[in-house]
């Protein structure tokens, strides 16, 4: 394959991942220099401290999947290094899942100090979102192992 056929992909991989830094960073000196209000910090704190929990696994399936189309643009697409990156990317997914699975009775603290009930729905989405990318991860991940299964098989018969 063309090398450079999937780089509007990783442009896109980038587009997706810088701004999560930036802001990330940034957010972080904002949030040192001014603390949250007292009455609500045992509450905003955990919060904050599960959005930045979620940059790791986030940037490592960003990371996995620039690495997945690398291995496309070099015909690699059906080895086990492509199975291994769609295996991270699963894990990733549901790590995520799982860190908003933890920050939602926080979020539903605040929702009803602040009497807001669409903020359970918007930190609810996130788990959702991500559980569906660990499934549709999960399905390639299995039906790449057996194209490959089925393609060193086809090598081994004369």
């Amino acid at each position: 394959m063309k090398i450079g056929s999937t780089l509007f992909l990783k442009i896109a991989l980038f587009i997706m991942g810088i701004p999560v830094v930036v802001l990330g960073g940034v957010g972080i000196v904002y949030l040192i220099n001014n603390p949250a209000n007292p009455q609500y910090a045992h509450i905003l704190y955990p919060i904050v401290i599960g959005f930045y929990l979620s940059v790791i696994p986030y940037l490592i399936a960003l990371y996995q999947s620039f690495r997945l189309l690398t291995l496309i643009d070099y015909n690699n697409a059906f080895s086990q290094m492509s199975v291994n990156a769609l295996k991270v990317i699963k894990f990733c997914a549901l790590t995520f899942s799982g860190i908003y699975v933890i920050v939602i009775p926080f979020v539903y603290f605040l929702a009803q100090i602040e009497d807001a009930p669409g903020l359970i729905i918007m930190g609810m989405v996130p788990i959702f979102a991500s559980l569906v990318i660990s499934v549709f991860a999960a399905v390639l991940q299995r039906l790449l192992q057996e194209a490959i299964n089925i393609k060193s098989e086809n090598d081994l018969t004369v």
